[in-house]
């Protein structure tokens, strides 16, 4: 075994408190060099976003502003661990409405050029800008006149001086103690490639819904689903007129067991609510004659259908006495479903 590559263990004048400080004072070093390498790029993007001059800033303008007028889709490039950077740019660009793909460089010499198209934006990322495994993509953005993006930290370089836009990358020294691994630039390069989707994604007006129909698997599809999709419809609703007799309502509520009765007009709108609690407070009155009207909340909590089911179960719980169930109404205050909270939790919402 090569001993240079054996762990660092503590020596005899080192503890093993302070082999453990020591670690987490490199961990913290990393942290503050990466960090420096995104403070350093926000201030060439406020910089040249500001002046007028050209740079970081007006290149991401520039960027944002031609895929969204010419509605491009976005291939991604790079290999080694810009490549990796890449998967996930066109991973968080596709999820959030731009459309994007991500195409190996060497792959693409071995037939998978043809996955790109005129009017497509490659989008090359390359800390160097000299990966040698992008020339005959390169070659090809410039045949069929695709534009091209660089993301590069040396805007002299052969991709940089090719490329229609250049995102140049500032200069950061890498976390790496050898200065060697990429770890600062491909932060740098992550963070760019999430704020080029965040902006598209706001451009575009992408709202929870969109995103909902991106995702509609896990934990995230769940928290993403509307009330109409859980909610209890038609004849599975309990309702009565104001006039229906107390005892009715019992039987009502028993047969639908939500714990609960709308109260409706003669139009089919909802007036007012009954709950096992205000059956309880009647009986100390006539039940003989007692009528819905007498004893309903005139002014229950309702929800509409295109509610998100998380928000519904917010409203559900965020009060002195959480509640149950509750009414999903329309725009005229029609009664279109009924939610129960064992609906949220059957679905992994609560």
């Amino acid at each position: 075994m090569n001993s240079s590559l054996s762990p660092s263990l503590p020596t005899v004048e080192e503890s093993v408190p302070q082999a453990q400080a020591r670690m987490l004072n490199e961990a913290c070093s990393v942290l503050r060099t990466e960090s420096a390498g995104l403070q350093a790029m926000i201030a060439a993007m406020e910089a040249s976003g500001t002046n007028g001059q050209g740079g970081l800033g007006t290149a991401f303008v520039e960027t944002v502003e031609r895929i969204l007028t010419d509605n491009m889709r976005v291939v991604v490039t790079g290999i080694g661990k810009s490549g990796h950077i890449g998967r996930k740019v066109q991973a968080t660009l596709a999820s959030t409405g731009t459309p994007a793909i991500f195409v190996h460089p060497a792959e693409a010499s071995h037939g998978d050029l043809g996955m790109l198209q005129r009017g497509d934006a490659v989008l090359a990322i390359s800390n160097s800008g000299e990966t040698a495994e992008m020339a005959d993509l390169i070659s090809h953005t410039r045949r069929f006149g695709m534009l091209l993006i660089a993301m590069t930290s040396r805007p002299d370089s052969t991709l940089a001086r090719t490329a229609d836009i250049v995102l140049p990358l500032p200069h950061a020294p890498e976390a790496c103690p050898n200065g060697l691994a990429p770890t600062t630039s491909s932060t740098m390069q992550l963070a760019l490639g999430d704020a080029l989707a965040v902006v598209l994604l706001q451009r575009r007006r992408f709202s929870a819904s969109d995103f909902g129909i991106f995702h509609p698997g896990g934990r995230l599809g769940t928290q993403l689903r509307r009330v109409r999709e859980l909610m209890h419809t038609g004849d599975s609703m309990p309702l009565g007129l104001p006039t229906m007799p107390v005892r009715q309502v019992i039987m009502e509520i028993t047969r639908k067991a939500f714990g609960c009765m709308g109260v409706v007009d003669m139009k089919n709108r909802l007036t007012g609510l009954i709950t096992d609690r205000d059956l309880r407070l009647a009986l100390e009155q006539d039940l003989d004659q007692t009528c819905a009207a007498d004893i309903m909340n005139a002014q229950p909590q309702t929800i509409g259908p295109d509610m998100l089911a998380a928000e519904a179960l917010r409203i559900m719980n965020d009060r002195p006495r959480p509640i149950s169930s509750i009414f999903v109404l329309d725009n005229e205050n029609h009664p279109v479903g009924i939610l129960h909270l064992h609906d949220l939790l059957r679905a992994g919402v609560a």
